[in-house]
C-alpha cells in the first residue's frame, strides 16, 4: 500500500514550504533541504518524492553521518566480490537500488572528500564504479539532500567541495523551525496525540488551556521530534491523565536541566537567556512546593504528616514537632514569624530581581525588540509586556517591537 506522506501545518511559512517542494517535485533536479536537526527534513524529503513522477518507485534514505566513513562509499556505490576483506559476494549501493525512484542523502555535510569526488560525478552523469570494479554502473535516481550545517562554511573550511555544494544546491528548500510556526504547534501536537493513540490504544483527557498556552511559547530547540518525544512521554508517564501547566512544566524542566548540563558555550546569547529562564522556572517550582510545606506547618504544626525537621538549602534546621510531643513553643516563637524569617534569610523572594535582570537583559541584547526578546526567553509577547509593566521596566514601544 502506498504510504501517504503530508506535511502539517497551516502557517504562512508551512504553506509557502509546500507549494515549493510541489513545483520542485514535478522535475528531476537536485534537491537540498537546510533546516535545524528535528525540523522534518526527511519528511520533506518524502513528500517531494511522493508527489513527484517516481511516486511509485524505492524511496530510498541514507544516513551519511551514521555510516562509518571506510564503508561509506562500499554502501552507496556497492562493491564487487573480493573487493576488500570481508566482501564474500558483490552487492548494489544504494544508489542502484534507487534507480528510477529517490535516494534521501540526510546529514550530507558529514560525507569525505573522497567519497564526494565519485557523489559528484553522480550528481552530474548519474555514473559511477562499484568498488573493486571498472565497470561503469548508470542510476537515475532522482537526488535530495539534507543538511543541518552550515554548509557555506563548510566549504570556507574546506570540508566540503564548492562545486559539489553549488551542484547539489539547485533547488534549496529552508524548513522553518518549530518555534516560528505559530499554531502548528498544537497542530502537530494533536496529530502526535491521535497516532499514539491509535497506535497503543490508550485514553486521553488532553491539554488544559494553560498547558496549551505553555506549549505555544515553548522555544522547542529540538523541534518537531522534541514535541512527538514529549507528546509520547506524557500519554504514558501521566497514564492518560489532563495534562496541566504543573505536569508539563515538570516534564520540560527535566528536559531543559540535561540540555543545560551539555550546553555548548559556543552556541549563542538566545540560547543563554532561555536556559537561565529555565532555571528561573524551575526555581519557581521548587519554591513553590516549599512554601506550601511551611504554609501546612504554620497552621497544622502538630499533624504527623512530616518527617522531625525540614532542611532548606544552606540553612539551619527547622523543628517541626512530631504527633505524641505535647511541648508547644514560647509565645515569643510564633511559626509564622519563624517561616517569613527564614524565606527572608533565604533570598527567596529575590527570583523576581533575577527574572527582572534576565528580561532586562534579553530587551537590550535584542535592541529594544519585545518580539525578538519574547522569542530569546520563551513567552509570549504579551506576557513579556505584562512583566515589563509589573517591574517598572522602561518599554521599547512600537518603535522597538521589530
Amino acid at each position: 500500500m502506498k504510504r501517504q506522506v503530508n506535511i502539517i501545518g497551516q502557517s504562512p511559512l508551512v504553506i509557502q514550504l509546500k507549494q515549493l517542494a510541489l513545483q520542485v517535485a514535478e522535475t528531476d533536479m537536485p534537491v537540498l533541504i537546510v533546516g535545524e536537526t528535528g525540523s522534518g527534513k526527511e519528511v520533506l524529503a518524502r513528500f517531494i518524492h511522493a508527489h513527484s513522477r517516481r511516486a511509485a518507485n524505492s524511496f530510498i534514505p541514507v544516513n551519511c553521518g551514521a555510516i562509518p566513513a571506510g564503508i561509506l562509499e562500499s554502501e552507496l556505490f556497492g562493491h564487487e566480490k573480493g573487493a576488500f576483506t570481508g566482501a564474500v559476494q558483490s552487492r548494489k549501493g544504494y544508489f542502484e537500488s534507487a534507480d528510477k525512484g529517490s535516494i534521501f542523502l540526510d546529514e550530507i555535510g558529514e560525507m569525505p572528500l573522497e567519497t564526494q569526488v565519485k557523489f559528484l560525478r553522480v550528481l552530474e552523469s548519474g555514473e559511477f564504479q562499484r568498488v573493486g570494479s571498472s565497470e561503469t554502473v548508470y542510476s537515475d535516481a532522482r537526488i535530495i539532500a539534507a543538511t543541518n550545517r552550515n554548509m557555506y562554511q563548510a566549504v570556507a573550511e574546506k570540508n566540503f567541495r564548492e562545486d559539489l555544494f553549488y551542484r547539489l544546491r539547485s533547488v534549496e528548500l529552508q524548513i522553518p523551525p518549530l518555534r516560528e510556526r505559530g499554531r502548528d504547534i498544537l497542530l502537530l501536537a494533536e496529530n502526535f496525540v491521535h497516532e499514539f493513540r491509535q497506535k497503543h490504544k490508550i485514553a486521553f483527557e488532553g491539554f488544559s488551556p494553560e498547558a496549551t498556552e505553555i506549549l505555544m511559547r515553548y522555544p522547542w530547540p529540538g523541534n518537531v521530534r522534541e514535541l512527538r518525544n514529549l507528546i509520547e512521554s506524557l500519554l504514558v508517564l501521566e497514564k492518560g491523565k489532563l495534562i496541566s501547566p504543573e505536569i508539563l512544566e515538570k516534564h520540560l524542566v527535566q528536559r531543559n536541566r540535561y540540555k543545560s548540563l551539555v550546553h555548548d558555550p559556543a552556541k549563542s546569547e538566545k540560547h543563554e537567556l532561555h536556559v537561565i529562564y529555565s532555571s528561573i522556572l524551575q526555581l519557581r517550582q521548587e519554591v513553590g512546593e516549599i512554601r506550601q510545606m511551611l504554609q501546612h506547618l504554620i497552621h497544622n504544626p502538630y499533624q504527623p504528616q512530616y518527617q522531625p525537621q525540614l532542611l532548606l538549602p544552606g540553612s539551619p534546621e527547622i523543628f517541626i514537632p512530631v504527633a505524641g510531643e505535647q511541648e508547644h513553643p514560647s509565645p515569643e516563637a510564633h511559626p509564622e514569624k519563624r517561616v517569613e524569617g527564614q524565606i527572608e534569610q533565604e533570598g527567596l523572594q529575590s527570583l523576581d530581581e533575577m527574572e527582572k535582570k534576565v528580561i532586562a537583559q534579553a530587551l537590550e541584547s535584542c535592541g529594544g525588540s519585545r518580539r525578538k526578546a519574547a522569542r530569546a526567553l520563551g513567552i509570549t509577547e504579551r506576557t513579556l509586556y505584562r512583566k515589563i509593566k509589573s517591574y517598572g521596566l522602561k518599554d521599547p514601544g512600537p518603535a522597538g517591537n521589530g
